[in-house]
């Protein structure tokens, strides 16, 4: 026998092996996404420089300067959601809503601030028609829509509606 034809089945045992344990090699070394980890967020997180100094504090309600309206404007707690903080300001007007406004929700990333751009007009929509917090969750933002409606419950209750 020829000295090349005994070795070819070895060689190419070989490159299986090598080819195997770079194979695995590069699968371990890929990193798995993880979500971003949820940070103990301040009364600011989730909002532009000027929505956090016009905000009141979470949980606060105050009453608008109109004497004789009976407009008050009350402000929920902040509810940390699995992308993100979410907090809902609420303006009523003789006991019925007049505007919600969402002042904190995830907008870290592009993806954050594409779902919010459709999600967050439709909930205010559904909360305005709805006049409560009994409302429909917007499908593609589960987790913005329940931090939505947990914070619109709270700023009726301080409201006292």
């Amino acid at each position: 026998m020829h000295a090349l034809k005994k070795s070819r089945p070895m060689r190419r045992v070989t490159l299986a092996a090598a080819t195997t344990v770079t194979g695995v090699v590069l699968l371990l070394s890929l990193k798995p996404h993880t979500p971003p980890t949820l940070a103990q967020a301040s009364s600011s997180a989730g909002r532009s420089p000027s929505q956090s100094a016009q905000s009141p504090s979470p949980g606060s309600s105050a009453s608008s300067p109109k004497s004789g309206t009976g407009t008050k404007t009350a402000t929920g707690d902040t509810v940390q959601t699995r992308w993100g903080p979410v907090q809902v300001r609420v303006t009523l007007k003789n006991g019925k809503i007049t505007d919600v406004t969402a002042v904190a929700y995830p907008s870290d990333n592009p993806r954050d601030q594409e779902i919010n751009s459709y999600a967050l007009p439709q909930l205010r929509r559904e909360a305005l028609a709805a006049q409560s917090a009994q409302i429909d969750s917007v499908s593609g933002a589960t987790y913005t829509s329940d931090g939505y409606k947990q914070s619109l419950q709270s700023a009726l209750d301080s409201a006292g509606l």
